[in-house]
């Protein structure tokens, strides 16, 4: 017989742990799924380990960092904003802290306190956390009755979809929710990388492979027309770039398929055009004997020095006090300005977030309930909307579970 208080909740991530703690205790009877022995694998590895709960910022901003629908999350934001997000875990004993940029990361730089604190609270107000993967969502006329699993079939009168993406698949997002909700009619945006690694100029980066870059300025073009730039720190590898700075640059770069991407790394970005060539001219006055290529270990990392070299076209034994004001002018564009090309991103396992899912448009951006079938709700990265780095995804993860987990204890009260 169906029971009319209870919730089944698939999915253990951000947004699934988060409508558990909500909608527990409320006299609703709520069971999590999860394919992993413990819930929040994903969560645990946020972050590099430290876990980018939210950024310390008002709704406007949160909004202006959500490239992909954020009129639909403006409801959400405004129900459980990022005061809200820090508020929640500081009354459930994890301390904060603001960094730059105002990220939010608990105080003890560990993502497995932030875990912890939503499973210790979700199971203090009476979850039941099952170990199972979802299969389908039940149906009785137009209305979800049940889920069934792979270890039976669970009767319910809701069920909140939190199942993620595609990215990082050894986490258990595997895109079950995608298929699940497809059979029920919704509408799936195509799911494809964001935040992702990027391959790029492989003769340049096969040669810096293993280069960390820190304090350099980066700028991407599309079609020749600057769309994005930023400061930080980026590395390179076997097949192009990564690092902060490029999983910040990639969720700008979203029409692979019909325009092309460069970047322009500025290697001394505290030093401009005549400063950078007066200090050029200094490093060549104390060695002026000495060949081009041994001529630059004093302003450039040394892995960096023979790349920099091959693109000013100077030649590398050319003897430094032998180079003319137009080579130096090509070398000091070269670092203010190194060129590579992107051939596109990553495969989308490797992305930290997906970019597409299930149609905004079939979804009451009020409430998480689906437009088309009778409770079932959908939250965090299943939906199609996802943000730039920050701590904004996971803000959209707790708003979103939030909002779920309230509208089903308020159609029950």
């Amino acid at each position: 017989m169906l029971d009319n208080r209870k919730t089944v909740i698939i999915g253990g991530g951000p947004a699934g742990l988060m409508a558990a703690c909500i909608l527990a205790g409320s006299g609703q009877k709520v069971l999590l799924l999860d394919k992993n022995d413990m819930p929040g694998r994903k969560l645990g590895i946020t972050g590099k380990g430290r876990c980018n709960v939210t950024n310390n910022c008002p709704t406007d901003e949160l909004l202006r960092n959500i490239p992909v629908n954020p009129k639909f999350l403006m409801s959400s934001f405004s129900r459980f904003s990022a005061i809200d997000a820090m508020s929640f875990f500081e009354t459930h004993g994890v301390l904060l802290k603001t960094e730059r940029g105002n990220r939010v990361f608990p105080l003890s730089d560990k993502a497995s306190d932030i875990v912890s604190c939503l499973i210790r609270v979700a199971k203090s107000a009476g979850t039941e956390f099952i170990k199972t993967t979802a299969t389908d969502i039940v149906l009785k006329d137009g209305t979800v009755c049940a889920v069934s699993t792979s270890k039976g079939q669970v009767e319910c009168s809701s069920c909140i979809l939190a199942t993620g993406g595609l990215s990082y698949p050894k986490t258990g997002s595997t895109g079950d929710g995608y298929r699940m909700a497809a059979s029920l009619g919704h509408t799936i945006i195509q799911p494809k990388a964001s935040l992702v690694p990027l391959e790029a100029s492989p003769e340049i980066c096969q040669a810096l492979q293993g280069l960390s870059l820190k304090n350099v300025s980066l700028t991407v073009l599309e079609n020749g027309n600057e769309i994005y730039s930023d400061f930080g720190e980026m590395l390179f590898t076997h097949f192009g770039v990564s690092g902060p700075l490029i999983l910040s640059a990639s969720s700008h770069m979203r029409h692979f398929q019909n325009k092309s991407y460069k970047l322009l790394i500025d290697l001394k970005p505290a030093l401009n055009h005549d400063t950078l060539d007066k200090r050029i001219l200094r490093d060549f006055s104390d060695n002026p004997n000495r060949d081009f290529v041994n001529g630059l270990d004093q302003l450039l990392p040394q892995k960096l020095i023979p790349v920099i070299v091959n693109l000013s076209k100077i030649p590398p034994h050319r003897k430094i006090n032998s180079i003319t004001r137009e080579e130096r002018e090509r070398l000091v564009h070269e670092i203010k300005a190194m060129e590579l090309f992107v051939s596109g991103p990553r495969p989308i396992e490797e992305a930290i977030i997906t970019s597409g899912g299930v149609s905004v448009k079939e979804i009451n951006p009020k409430t998480m309930e689906s437009k088309k079938i009778g409770g079932v709700y959908f939250a965090g990265e299943i939906i199609d909307v996802d943000a730039y780095t920050g701590g904004f995804n996971l803000q959209i993860a707790w708003s979103t579970g939030f909002v779920a987990g309230c509208s089903i204890k308020e159609r029950c009260d």
